[in-house]
């Protein structure tokens, strides 16, 4: 093995780790907090979290395995079985994004409306279309014999060896990633910009009030008046910040990939395969970064996860004490002997 090889199998690895723990993390927050599982968006952070699993137990141990021995690892129906997981938890993942965003746009445009319009029967069936929607690609494919392993990504994922069906695998291609890529891009980009649009309207209700407030009290601490102005500040980028990173983070890891795809279609290109390799650890790393964006850093999730950390150390210290409290009783029997 190069040294590229060494390092894009350490990358993997990585991935393959840090996704392992950070949904395992997420899923523990779900089953532990009575109230991320009271509210609806919990359902589709859910779903997310077990593609991400999914991809991090089925799809990385192969692509580890294709770059260590550059070739096929197992047999055909593995590689058959792993390429449709990989296409349908792929698409279901980015589908589960743009629900994300769609839940967003509802709770923040319509607040007043946001309960009788999503409700958990209302994400059970936006969930049942991306299950739907997922699932038809790869059954396609795998009707057609479009599932392989690939070498220029050492996966197995979706790949036509056979060139009379060159033209049919193209559309094939261009379909999957319009409506799966690009379709959930547009809805989020949509209902993100809307999200924001909202939120720059509230901030600058706020700041007239806050400026307002400022005018009139003028005996003020000129500390006090300058900690409102930067709150002000703090204000005005947080949504920036946070919607940047919703699409930044899904482009980044995505597109350099879907890029790759459909790049790879035309015979004029020739693609290299350490760069192949990477726009896969890039669209693998998005099932590490989707519980910190989603969930882990949030408010709730932080505090959920202390509560169990100071519940184990908690019953670790109460057990602690109980055998030395055991040990201190078996001594005193041979302390009056």
């Amino acid at each position: 093995m190069s040294i590229w090889e060494l390092l894009l199998a350490f990358v993997v690895v990585l991935l393959m780790l840090v996704a392992l723990l950070a949904n395992v993390l997420v899923l523990m927050c779900f089953l532990y907090s009575a109230d991320i599982r009271k509210q609806v968006p919990g359902l589709f952070i859910l779903n997310l979290t077990f593609c991400n699993l999914l991809m991090a137990v089925s799809s990385m141990p192969l692509t580890l395995a294709g770059i260590i021995y550059k070739s096929q690892p197992g047999g055909d129906q593995v590689c058959h079985a792993v390429g449709f997981l990989e296409t349908f938890l792929t698409t279901n993942s980015m589908l589960s994004m743009a629900a994300l965003s769609i839940d967003r746009w509802i709770a923040v445009v319509f607040p007043l409306s946001y309960h009788s319009k999503m409700r958990y029967r209302d994400a059970a069936l936006i969930l049942s279309y991306t299950w739907l929607h997922s699932a038809s690609f790869p059954i396609v494919a795998a009707s057609l014999s479009w599932l392989g392993f690939h070498h220029l990504y050492a996966s197995c994922t979706l790949y036509n060896k056979r060139p009379e069906d060159r033209t049919q695998f193209v559309i094939f291609t261009g379909v999957f990633h319009a409506l799966s890529f690009l379709l959930s891009l547009v809805v989020l980009c949509f209902t993100y910009l809307k999200v924001l649009k909202v939120a720059r309207f509230h901030c600058k209700r706020i700041d007239v009030i806050t400026m307002q407030t400022l005018v009139l009290l003028v005996d003020i601490h000129p500390s006090v008046r300058e900690r409102c102005l930067e709150e002000q500040r703090r204000r005005r980028q947080r949504a920036t910040k946070k919607i940047s990173t919703f699409i930044g983070t899904f482009i980044l890891c995505f597109a350099p990939y879907v890029i790759t795809r459909l790049v790879e279609l035309s015979s004029v290109v020739h693609i290299n395969s350490h760069w192949g390799i990477i726009s896969k650890c890039l669209a693998y790393s998005k099932a590490v970064s989707d519980p910190f964006v989603y969930s882990l850093l949030r408010h709730q999730y932080k505090k959920t996860w202390k509560d169990i950390i100071n519940k184990i150390l908690k019953r670790s210290s109460i057990n602690s004490s109980a055998l030395a409290g055991e040990a201190h009783s078996r001594n005193l029997p041979q302390l009056n002997e």
